[in-house]
């Protein structure tokens, strides 16, 4: 179950590889974050209940420090976010997801919905940068198959590592796709291009006095990092 239009809060599309014999493809899959006040805490629900394998948990502990160094570095993370990869009943593994988890947390944290016409892969390292994955062609022709069988309008995609275009050898049909401008492929460095495509509103960077941008992105997340501190 998963969205392919319209737009939600702390919600987003995940993408794995399903690997049968010698025979791989990709699924896409809905992943949520909530976030209320607590202990600076982000929970794994997967690694919680033991399907989360020991890379994905690396993954998750990395984004976690990615967002406590980010945002009010000067106050303590008093925040308790969970982040789960919605009816998955089997064993999760790879840090491939936590470029999409990262952005359900901080548009939780922002109150800002994400574009659910979008699908989204990508690791990220403790500074924000997006870090390349495996399975890149399979993922992209998951989402795509989903999108074309409810019926592709444009404004179709997926996000993917800037690292991984040189590994794109995409079916003809999603490239004809693409050639119509019916779908779409996004290659990002940064945390920050990802969150900017996906709400449609800037991420913001630090200006000479250390602040963002009013109403940007980072704004918002650290408004409510203080908001929760303080």
């Amino acid at each position: 179950m998963i969205d392919t239009q319209g737009s939600e809060i702390g919600q987003i599309n995940g993408l794995s590889v399903w690997m049968l014999g010698g025979f791989s493809f990709g699924q896409p899959t809905r992943i949520t974050a909530r976030v209320r006040m607590g202990k600076g805490r982000v929970v794994d629900i997967e690694r919680e209940v033991e399907l989360g394998g020991s890379i994905h948990s690396k993954g998750m502990m990395i984004l976690s420090s990615a967002l406590s160094a980010r945002y009010a570095p000067d106050l303590p993370l008093s925040l308790h976010g969970s982040v789960v990869f919605e009816q998955s009943y089997g064993k999760v593994e790879g840090d491939s997801a936590s470029l999409a988890e990262l952005c359900a947390l901080l548009s939780s944290l922002a109150g800002l919905p994400v574009r659910q016409s979008l699908a989204v892969t990508g690791s990220v390292n403790q500074h924000g940068q997006v870090q390349a994955i495996g399975g890149v062609n399979e993922k992209i022709e998951g989402f795509f198959d989903v999108c074309r069988e409810r019926g592709l309008d444009g404004s179709h995609g997926v996000i993917i590592p800037q690292d991984n275009v040189k590994h794109l050898m995409l079916r003809e049909d999603v490239v004809d796709a693409v050639r119509r401008n019916e779908f779409r492929v996004f290659a990002v460095r940064h945390i920050d291009e990802a969150i900017t495509i996906l709400t449609g509103e800037r991420a913001g960077e630090r200006d000479e006095d250390g602040q963002f941008p009013e109403g940007s992105v980072n704004a918002r997340v650290e408004n409510q990092l203080i908001e929760y501190a303080t």
